[in-house]
């Protein structure tokens, strides 16, 4: 069944002791196309906030790591051409206020570090160690605070010979399919090869219909009315920190669950995934968690998750598409139907979420947002890092050994993130004050006997 990690393993290294030997600019290239700036879409807007990944490489005989940081940073001067909207900056269009990117090419950053260890002594890649942040540069100094770049990229060698590729970009420039493009494009280039996919850049085909047309009622949405908004409000609680981890036959047992409790159901077989049988049992755990002393089991629960919509709109948006074009999925249930439900219940509520997902229900979130400045609203939002496949882009000294959000704590994101030896299993990261915590690892536990 699955296990917990209730502690930091016991070789956990909480400073890598790195030493910054450089940091620089790197721009395009070549001269590109002078745009005036890059609209943003209603979706990229809301998301001005910075995520950061890192990607462990072990050591490579040809590639040692000064040798790599030099192909990555010549490999992204090429990229800068493409996507000459990341190295640009972040401005606010002086007669509307909206946010968009000026492409003035500008630059990204770029950094070069070592750290005292080998990436044997750093232990456990998979339990979110705090101290990867010390693998990502989060400004360059020699630059004022309105002209950071969206972009920057640390490189980082251990004693070993591996190295470590920290990328800090801003989410107004990528969601997670997008950035697996830009890996994969990266390591092209850095090979010698041309792009693997030729990046689409119009973010107008995201822009809200005019005028705005809202046909859904939007559950998942709240209005905001201050130009920064969080994504969902964060907690000032003390909270414990915990992974629980699935294995690939705990996610098929799951499965059985789903199917042998869906007599009568509407979910089909093709519905049970390991994504929706892993967030329907979150969510279980999750909402009946809550810490009130009032009943609990009238309460109701929403659920919230990223969908896709590039195959769901009509016509299609490119694969190829660089802004975000995900929107926020919501299930919603009282306690008392997630205390009782069949399990089959709650992976077919979670499905729906998706289901919904129609052009035209896109298309009226996109369009609410323009009249409503919205953002996702919800009791917690689930964020799957689970099948990105940042582990398998192939650049010339390898695929990394593990790829990993560097990840924060809030009580409403639960992260689901790729197991280090099962390609098929998962990590849930779970933060929650203390006697929350206590429940949730007893539904868990119960759930999965």
């Amino acid at each position: 069944m699955g296990t917990i990690s209730n502690d930091p393993p016991a070789t956990l290294i909480q400073d890598l002791k790195i030493t910054t030997q450089n940091v620089s600019l790197v721009f395009p290239s070549r001269k590109t196309e002078r745009k005036k700036s890059m609209f943003l879409s209603n979706i990229d807007k809301v998301l001005n906030f910075p995520v950061e990944t890192v990607h462990f490489f072990p050591s490579h005989e040809d590639f040692p790591p000064h040798v790599a940081a030099e192909k990555l940073k010549t490999a992204l001067s090429e990229l800068l051409v493409p996507y000459d909207f990341l190295a640009g900056r972040l401005r606010s269009n002086p007669e509307t206020g909206r946010l968009q990117i000026d492409c003035n090419s500008a630059g990204i950053g770029f950094a070069v570090a070592s750290s005292d260890y080998a990436l044997d002594d750093v232990g456990d890649l998979v339990y979110p160690n705090p101290a990867f942040g010390q693998l990502i540069c989060k400004s360059v100094d020699s630059l004022e605070q309105d002209d950071q770049p969206l972009c920057i990229v640390q490189v980082t060698s251990f004693k070993c010979g591996g190295f470590a590729m920290g990328v800090a970009t801003n989410h107004v420039t990528f969601d997670g399919l997008s950035f697996k493009i830009f890996l994969d494009n990266l390591a092209a280039v850095t090979a010698g090869k041309p792009l693997a996919v030729t990046p689409c850049n119009d973010r107008l085909l995201l822009a809200a219909r005019s005028p705005p047309c809202v046909t859904f009622p939007h559950h998942e949405l709240d209005k905001f009315h201050d130009s920064n908004p969080p994504v969902i409000d964060a907690t000032s609680e003390a909270l414990d920190f915990k992974v629980f981890r699935l294995t690939s036959d705990d996610i098929a047992r799951l499965k059985e669950k789903a199917k042998a409790s869906a007599t009568g159901s509407h979910v089909s077989d093709a519905r049970i995934t390991g994504f929706n049988v892993v967030t329907a049992l979150v969510w279980h755990c999750k909402a009946l968690s809550w810490d009130n002393k009032e009943s609990n089991l009238d309460r109701v629960s929403t659920l919230l998750y990223a969908v896709n919509i590039r195959p769901r709109l009509i016509p299609p948006l490119p694969i190829s598409y660089t802004g975000n074009a995900v929107l926020t999925a919501y299930a919603r249930a009282t306690c008392k139907e997630i205390d009782e439900a069949p399990f089959s219940r709650l992976v077919e509520l979670v499905t729906e979420g998706a289901k919904r997902m129609t052009d035209e229900y896109a298309r009226s979130a996109i369009d609410w947002g323009d009249i409503y400045q919205g953002f996702p609203n919800g009791e917690f939002l689930v964020s799957s890092w689970w099948k990105l496949g940042f582990d398998e882009v192939e650049y010339p000294w390898g695929r990394p050994k593990y790829s990993c959000p560097v990840v924060f704590q809030r009580k409403d994101i639960i992260l689901f993130f790729p197991d280090i030896d099962d390609n098929n299993g998962v990590n849930v990261l779970v933060s929650l004050p203390s006697k929350e915590m206590s429940k949730f690892k007893t539904l868990f536990h119960k759930y999965l006997a």
